[in-house]
């Protein structure tokens, strides 16, 4: 597999993850993924993708109720 941005070779490795949103902000710092030996670009496999997008949900559910509770 060649990288879409620094064309080289991609190989199977961990990469962080980072997401700033909705009043928050999560790091993972070691998520599988393929990583490109030129440039370092992440490349998630749909299965990672899935995972951290469920985990965003729970976290925007749990923010919400967080956030909308009054004092």
């Amino acid at each position: 597999m060649e990288c879409f941005h620094g064309k080289g070779k991609m190989v199977k490795s961990k990469a962080p993850f980072r997401v700033d949103r909705n009043g928050y902000h999560i790091s993972w710092d070691s998520i599988p993924a393929w990583v490109c030996t030129q440039c370092g670009e992440p490349f998630f496999e749909e299965n990672e993708v899935n995972h951290i997008q469920k985990a965003l949900q729970k976290v925007d559910q749990e923010t919400g109720t967080l956030t909308s509770q009054t004092t």
